[in-house]
């Protein structure tokens, strides 16, 4: 009797710890200032059948609408989106919880950060308004420094609306880490830096910008699963464009659009991300769109469209794939709410799950590592 209940409690055990490794922490950034939000939520999300249970938010704060996970998933970073008032804050994340708790924040040192990255050593900032990127350490108890480095962009585009100056959209780790590449909507170029992680100062040193389509606006990329390939996605005309990639070297070698052929309307390029498996591209377009484009991705990077779904709500500004690459997730800035799709392994293409989480302007959305 007592190897029975033994070996009942094995498998108890055993089914208890797979039902945990379904469970992620899925994290929400939103923009407070026009419904009422307390800034940073975290939601259980289950990869067995998508279904999401709110967890914690933190303590009110301002308009975190970029997030980004310490390696470790104890810390959080956000910038706080405030115009020439912006700063970046970090949190202490308790995982079991999913309470974010603030830690400390500085000041931007430029207007409208927009996305945020991190490392051991360093988080790094893209400053919209400002045109800049700034640079902060980390302390010991994960909190930041005071910035050790910002880097003013210059140049305008064809764009007199949109590209008046420049306006830095994005930083973004190279595959191996020895660079970091930022892409300036205002002057139409991405820029390649040095990375120097333990550097005092000059933690990124120019190491060579290329310059994109005159008036198309840069706005983020993403690499292939080998490294080999970047693809670049611009906001202002929908175009796609692919990179080779090696040591820091950036060369164009094709170039398509999200826009769907009988698209009359006004783009809005906004996110892009590649499937886990490496087999397909996903691009979201706002604007009059409020589609997600689906790209097969081939040989020496080449893209093979597959369709456009509508996300079936208003300014899906940020989407993310969960990572068993089961469900793509859409945050929807005007409608409030964040659509869950199923994805199809094999063909790439995308089907309403009918689940979705209602909030306030969710604008980012980001699982722990």
């Amino acid at each position: 009797m007592k190897k029975v209940y033994l070996f009942l409690l094995l498998i108890s055990t055993v089914a208890s710890m797979q039902a945990q490794k379904n469970l992620l922490n899925l994290l929400v950034g939103t923009y407070t200032n026009t419904c009422y939000s307390k800034g940073i939520y975290t939601y259980e999300f289950d990869t067995n059948n998508a279904q999401m249970r709110l967890k914690k938010s933190s303590d009110s704060i301002v308009n975190p609408s970029y997030l980004s996970f310490s390696k470790d998933n104890k810390f959080v970073y956000a910038v706080n989106e405030n115009g020439e008032e912006s700063t970046i804050s970090s949190f202490g994340f308790d995982s079991v919880s999913g309470k974010p708790s603030f830690i400390n924040k500085e000041s931007s040192k430029g207007a409208d950060p927009c996305y945020i990255i991190n490392d051991d050593q360093n988080v790094i900032v893209a400053n919209y308004s400002g045109g800049s990127i700034s640079v902060f350490g980390k302390k010991q108890d994960g909190g930041l420094t005071e910035a050790k480095q910002v880097i003013q962009h210059y140049g305008n585009g064809t764009n007199a609306d949109r590209q008046e100056k420049s306006h830095v959209h994005m930083v973004y780790f190279s595959p191996d880490k020895k660079y970091v590449l930022s892409n300036d909507l205002g002057n139409d170029k991405v820029y390649v830096y040095n990375y120097n992680p333990t550097a005092t100062t000059d933690v990124l040193t120019l190491k060579d910008s290329v310059s994109v389509k005159a008036g198309s606006g840069p706005r983020h990329l993403t690499f292939g699963k080998k490294g080999k390939y970047m693809y670049l996605l611009q906001e202002l005309d929908g175009s796609l464009t692919t990179f080779s990639y090696a040591e820091g070297k950036l060369t164009p070698i094709n170039e398509t659009s999200i826009l769907a052929k009988d698209f009359k309307g006004a783009p809005s390029s906004a996110d892009i991300h590649i499937s886990p498996n490496g087999k397909f591209l996903y691009a979201s377009n706002r604007g009059e769109a409020n589609t997600i484009s689906i790209f097969k991705i081939l040989k020496k990077g080449k893209l093979e469209p597959i369709g456009e779904v509508s996300t079936l709500g208003k300014g899906p500004r940020s989407f993310v794939i969960d990572p068993t690459g089961k469900f793509l997730l859409v945050a929807h800035q005007y409608t409030n709410d964040i659509m869950i799709f199923k994805i199809h392994k094999r063909k790439g293409t995308l089907t309403d799950t009918g689940k979705k989480i209602d909030l306030c302007s969710p604008v980012c959305l980001i699982f722990n590592n």
